[in-house]
């Protein structure tokens, strides 16, 4: 990620981004940018680097994230383009039909989601009801999938697929309050220490 830059670039204008210390960046809303249709590029090729909306409630509890802010981040990634995996020859139909239908909305949705770290499960929480998701919904569903390594590929995650998974974000029986929590792999500077012990 050394020397990435990122701008916001419409037919007239354009400006630079400043990428913060943990490579996190914010787009001011500019009434010229929505006019202008502008898009966000970085001076990076198409195909070796991906950006993610991240939406965050302040005050969560440590290593939780909200439901209802993950599903606002599937709708700002279907609005980007930013689904993963999408193999090129189907990107052009897959953008016709996700217009066409409430991408994040849908029962079956498998919209990509990563975690802060390593992850070795993850759960929903709403009041005394729980659910572990499943194996098969995490590490971008490779062993449910059986993902080729040509379509693998296509996929933004290939390079972190243990921070990967998938939530239910169709299922309304869990409310946007619901809390989803990570169990996080150790450090495995961590694990070799108490393996000398």
């Amino acid at each position: 990620m050394n020397g990435v830059t990122v701008k916001v670039a419409g037919d007239t204008k354009s400006y630079q981004v400043p990428i913060a210390a943990d490579q996190s960046f914010t787009v001011d809303r500019e009434q010229w940018a929505l006019d202008e249709d502008a898009s966000v590029i970085t001076n990076h090729r198409v195909d070796s680097m991906t950006w993610r909306t991240d939406i965050r409630t302040p005050g969560l509890p440590p290593h939780t994230r909200r439901l209802g802010d993950l599903r606002l981040e599937c709708r700002v990634g279907r609005e980007a383009n930013l689904l993963s995996p999408k193999p090129l020859l189907i990107d052009a139909a897959a953008k016709v039909i996700f217009s066409m239908i409430d991408f994040c909305d849908g029962i079956e949705t498998r919209y990509l989601l990563f975690a802060d770290r390593p992850v070795f499960s993850v759960k929903m929480i709403f009041g005394a009801r729980t659910r572990t998701i499943d194996f098969d919904d995490l590490y971008a569903g490779v062993s449910y999938l059986g993902v080729s390594k040509m379509a693998m590929s296509y996929c933004d995650c290939q390079a972190i697929l243990d921070r990967t998974y998938y939530l239910p974000l169709g299922d309304h029986s869990w409310p946007d309050d619901t809390l989803i929590e990570f169990d996080y792999m150790e450090p495995s500077s961590v694990i070799q220490a108490k393996d000398q012990l």
